[in-house]
């Protein structure tokens, strides 16, 4: 429990004990790597596996961390609709860890027609991981717009080509 602890103030998270449940708020001075940093997004990636491995986050609670993560694409799936527009999705590898979904929002994003990766790929994405519970967890907001509750602008470069 100590190692969750120490990871989780590392990454700029406050974790407050209600009704016998450790939830989990990302705090105001967490900040975007510069670069990838693989390291760190395995290292939140297993302390939130870790945590809530037999449960979904409580409700209200979001987990919502900026990373900056390379790797590889392992497989491309169709875009789909949901109530903020068209979204794309791609699995993709990150060294150390388990693969981690990917979602652009491609009404948002400055990118060619879905898909515009394919498997084998080399990407770069910044962008806000979010942890749901088991299965429930990805990359998302990879598209260059901020908001009140998101400040950091996100993206994806695919061989090198940006898109955001």
């Amino acid at each position: 429990m100590r190692f969750i602890h120490a990871a989780l103030r590392r990454a700029g998270i406050l974790a407050v004990l209600v009704s016998g449940v450790a939830c989990v708020q990302a705090r105001a001075e967490a900040t975007m790597p510069a670069q990838c940093d693989n390291a760190r997004f395995v290292q939140d990636q297993a302390a939130y596996a870790r945590q809530f491995a037999h449960t979904n986050v409580p409700y209200g609670q979001h987990l919502d961390l900026p990373e900056h993560v390379c790797g590889t694409v392992v497989r491309t799936y169709r875009a789909r609709r949901s109530r903020s527009g068209m979204h794309g999705y791609f699995l993709m590898a990150v060294e150390g860890g388990k693969p981690i979904r990917v979602v652009s929002n491609l009404d948002e994003m400055k990118a060619p027609s879905w898909p515009w990766v394919k498997a084998g790929d080399q990407v770069e994405v910044q962008g806000r991981y979010y942890f749901d519970g088991p299965g429930r967890e990805g990359l998302d907001w990879t598209h260059h717009g901020t908001s009140r509750r998101w400040p950091w602008a996100g993206y994806v470069s695919v061989n090198g080509q940006h898109y955001e």
